[in-house]
């Protein structure tokens, strides 16, 4: 499909720059079948029926935003300071190397050493035909706790290039599920729920569930080509245990729906799942790309934010409700004020049964 079929105009006063307080006073629109209708998060519970099930996503998100320099050389007549360097980790390759989007990538060359805050250095391993390096961390001590001395925390490229990242961000740009370290970038889906949200949605017999899936950087990168076909999804690590899975095919039995909070709920979900709905247990990379057309196997909704145009989250959202549906609801939601992106309300999409 023609990419340009998924653009749309977005204002910049509809971006949001800070979340909703508390989070779960955001607005959300609610698509069910062709009907639109503004509501509110806190409306979630009620819009939902007994039995179905909320699937979390339980990732943590790691100061992943690296500045630094080369390491100043000496030799030869040249001698100084190396070039600056920004480096955003976007995938775990093992305990101590990162795969990473580099700014200035073509300074830094293969074998070298980049040195970042608080004494935390890497060399360059190798760099990827998509332009990424990957970087192993030098030292003993554990790589995430070398991240708390030298990152910040990855805001999406909307809000950074916006307003400085701050204190604030440690603690917005982090979900209550938030349980398992890894994601460069938060399941922002989730980052409108409460203890007071939560302890409706119990309150009103719907099941609660999570898996993992760490969220990648590749996530924010603009598709380049005209056409779906010729995209590459960056890959992401996830896992579905066996009891999960099992109670999630239980809740499918019984006739309740699976509902995806996040888009990476929904594209793990729809990984682990074989043709028949049935979830399977599941641990390793998926880079599954969902497009009009695809035939849905075990997710029955998704409650997600409002994405950016020409992307793959529209694209996913438009192959669960319809593209007409989803221009007329973004339409709708631009003009009505909605907030956009990480930071903004939230949507709750249930295709017709």
């Amino acid at each position: 499909m023609k990419v340009d079929l998924f653009d749309f105009t977005l204002p910049e006063g509809n971006i949001a720059l800070r979340p909703a307080r508390p989070r779960d006073s955001a607005r959300m629109l609610l698509v069910d079948g062709d009907l639109l209708d503004d509501r509110g998060v806190r409306d979630l519970p009620k819009l939902l029926s007994p039995g179905d099930v909320l699937v979390f996503n339980d990732t943590k998100v790691i100061p992943a935003q690296l500045e630094g320099r080369v390491r100043a050389f000496v030799d030869g007549p040249h001698s100084g300071p190396g070039a600056r360097i920004g480096a955003t980790l976007h995938k775990r390759h093992d305990l101590r190397a990162w795969w990473a989007f580099v700014r200035n990538a073509r300074r830094v060359k293969v074998g070298e050493t980049v040195t970042f805050g608080g004494g935390v250095e890497a060399v360059c391993e190798e760099k990827g035909a998509d332009g990424a390096l990957l970087l192993r961390f030098l030292g003993d001590e554990a790589v995430e706790l070398l991240l708390t001395r030298a990152g910040t925390m990855p805001l999406p490229p909307y809000i950074a290039s916006k307003r400085p990242i701050d204190e604030d961000d440690a603690e917005d740009y982090q979900t209550m599920f938030a349980a398992r370290e890894g994601a460069v970038a938060a399941p922002t889906a989730s980052l409108h729920f409460t203890p007071r949200l939560i302890a409706e949605v119990d309150a009103a017999r719907i099941a609660r569930e999570t898996l993992t899936l760490h969220v990648g950087a590749g996530t924010f990168l603009p598709i380049k080509a005209d056409d779906t076909a010729e995209h590459k999804m960056h890959a992401e690590w996830g896992r579905i245990d066996a009891a999960t899975a099992e109670r999630l095919n239980a809740v499918r039995a019984r006739g309740g729906r699976i509902i995806a909070v996040g888009t990476t709920v929904l594209r793990l979900l729809e990984s682990a799942a074989a043709d028949d709905g049935t979830i399977r247990p599941f641990e390793g990379d998926t880079d599954i790309f969902i497009t009009p057309g695809y035939q849905w196997k075990a997710v029955g909704g998704l409650m997600t934010n409002f994405h950016l145009p020409k992307s793959t989250l529209f694209m996913l959202v438009s192959a669960l409700m319809g593209i007409d549906t989803m221009r007329r609801a973004y339409a709708h939601a631009i003009a009505s004020g909605y907030r956009f992106y990480s930071y903004g309300d939230s949507s709750l999409l249930l295709p017709a049964r």
